[in-house]
């Protein structure tokens, strides 16, 4: 019995996202589907393809490139998005730098997570998105659980809480003035381990990274981070090869690196029953303040 009602729940967890997805491709002229190579990214782009067969894949997918990712995470990305035939949208936040529309950061510590923000911005302007499709979950972080399905952002891109319309009924309106956009958050009510089970249910591939493998690692910031040519390593840090994984996939300067021996799918989903911590636990980009995601959030960022 409690299999049948987790098997329910699961379905319509699915149901749901598939039913978001509709809607925005039906309410919008120009959705955009938000594409990192990221675990919840590509889930979300596999629930697309389900949402619009048979159908050709309707949707273009949009990255945010900062410089600083996995090579391992673009090549995956690139086969992604010739697999499913879609159109590729790669955005550098490294050419916003170079034009002066935003400040590289400073100190050894320094990453490009902010300066996503504008160059997002100027390239919804530039393309004319009114939606993104994105996939961020509610359980990441206690801003990203104040999202609506249907997430409002005014003309300078900014999200304000307390303008968001209330959802009755799974009612979801995409009416915005001009200048405006909305992000769409299809897996809102899904979990990590949610997504994991997806995943083994629908046998999709995903990069490397998400399983265990040795590599250099540096000790920052509570973290085990992954020796790269972005770290401006300190005199006080010390390289160690570790067995380790990464639960989320942002910028090599932030992704803290688990110690792990999951090298399979259901070995993952094993280990996620034993974590107590959040997968976002683990970005260095959360820990700067209790409302970090929030203000970023407010600037424009996913």
């Amino acid at each position: 019995m409690d299999a049948e009602l987790s098997k329910s729940a699961f379905m319509q967890l699915e149901a749901e996202a598939i039913y978001v997805i509709r809607e925005a491709y039906a309410q919008f002229q120009k959705p955009a589907i938000l594409f990192s190579g990221g675990k919840d990214s590509i889930v979300l782009a596999h629930l697309a393809q389900k949402a619009l067969a048979p159908l050709p894949f309707g949707f273009q997918l949009l990255h945010i490139d900062t410089g600083h990712n996995f090579t391992e995470t673009l090549d995956f990305r690139d086969r992604f998005a010739q697999l499913l035939q879609a159109p590729l949208v790669v955005a550098s936040v490294a050419q916003t730098i170079a034009a002066g529309k935003a400040q590289e950061g400073s100190g050894p510590f320094a990453n490009r997570n902010r300066q996503q923000s504008v160059t997002l911005l100027e390239t919804i302007q530039a393309h004319g998105f009114d939606a993104l499709l994105g996939g961020g979950r509610r359980d990441e972080e206690k801003a990203r659980a104040k999202e609506r399905f249907f997430s409002r952002r005014n003309a300078s891109g900014a999200w304000l809480p307390e303008q968001q319309a209330p959802e009755l009924w799974r009612q979801l309106v995409g009416l915005h003035e001009s200048g405006a956009h909305f992000r769409v958050f299809p897996l809102s009510n899904w979990t990590e381990l949610d997504i994991w089970r997806y995943i083994a249910s629908e046998n999709i591939d995903l990069p490397s990274l998400y399983f265990a493998h040795q590599r250099p690692c540096i000790w920052r910031s509570g973290n085990w981070i992954a020796l790269t040519e972005h770290i401006q390593l300190q005199e006080s840090e010390v390289i160690e090869d570790k067995r380790v994984r990464f639960r989320t996939l942002g910028d090599a300067t932030i992704s803290g690196a688990l110690e792990s021996e999951a090298e399979t799918v259901t070995e993952v989903i094993q280990e996620l029953m034993l974590l107590t911590f959040s997968e976002r636990g683990t970005r260095a980009d959360d820990q700067f303040s209790d409302a970090a995601m929030e203000d970023r959030k407010k600037e424009g960022y996913f």
